[in-house]
């Protein structure tokens, strides 16, 4: 493979656009893409095979690529790339001159190692927005939690959207996805509470005690947690509302929970 490109219509480039772009690309080829020097580290630290790295030698400096490369195995390929065809690949202003394409992990339920004997969880359901679900995993790895799983995800793990508004937090955190049936039942059979965050036959969050396994679960802003997870719910559970609105946004929601239970845990 050549070591330099400086032609859009490359096939190396067109590959790199696609799985871009394309959910449907990523999911056949299970290869994505990934802009930056610290989400291209964190990917490696997370275990993520880096297949190429495509960087411009205008724009990354050298100490920071050799890093990269530190990090890398031996198979990587590193091709210099034109700043021009960089600059129509980046998707940041703030750029830093490297890209990569990588080969997806599997992230079904049965690949969840749990290692806590108390697992504290995140569980998201139905979040349809990149920016919350790279939010909600930017919170989950401040928090050191024990697992992610998103439930009936509607775009896939690896949307550039969702790698850069989790700042490489996809990549740090112990994530699965699955149904609603299937990680019910996952959590009941490892005696996980469940806790969600939902307006009905509700106890203030603060009441609750998540010392124990707990996963805390949480909903859509418009619509909610589905009446399967109330069916199954060990306790509701609600952060009191002081002004005009009744929701606040997921994230946020998530974050004031965990970090409660994080409290109840002494930070451990």
């Amino acid at each position: 493979m050549e070591k330099y490109i400086s032609s859009l219509q490359n096939p190396l480039i067109k590959e790199f656009t696609l799985l871009q772009s394309k959910s449907r690309e990523r999911k056949k080829k299970s290869l994505f893409t990934i802009e930056g020097q610290r989400e291209i580290s964190l990917a490696i630290k997370g275990g993520c095979r880096i297949k190429t790295v495509l960087f411009s030698s205008e724009i990354i400096a050298e100490e920071d690529l050799y890093v990269i490369k530190d990090l890398s195995n031996s198979e990587t390929d590193f091709i210099e790339i034109s700043t021009d065809i960089y600059d129509k690949l980046a998707y940041r202003n703030s750029t830093e001159g490297i890209l990569a394409i990588a080969e997806t992990k599997e992230h079904s339920l049965e690949n969840l190692t749990l290692t806590s004997q108390n697992p504290l969880i995140l569980v998201a359901e139905a979040t349809e927005k990149p920016g919350n679900i790279g939010a909600l995993l930017r919170t989950a790895d401040a928090a050191n939690l024990d697992g992610v799983i998103i439930v009936d995800m509607k775009t896939d793990l690896y949307n550039p959207n969702i790698i850069r508004s989790s700042v490489g937090c996809v990549f740090t955190n112990n994530i699965a996805t699955g149904s609603t049936t299937e990680i019910i039942s996952f959590l009941k059979a490892n005696n996980i509470s469940i806790y969600c965050a939902a307006l009905q036959s509700s106890e203030m969050y603060h009441s609750q005690d998540y010392t124990q396994a707990s996963a805390i679960v949480v909903g859509t802003e418009d619509t909610g947690l589905s009446k399967e997870w109330l069916q199954h719910s060990t306790q509701n559970i609600i952060i009191p509302m002081q002004g005009e609105i009744d929701s606040m946004n997921v994230s946020v929601a998530a974050g004031i929970l965990i970090f409660e239970a994080k409290r109840q845990r002494q930070f451990k």
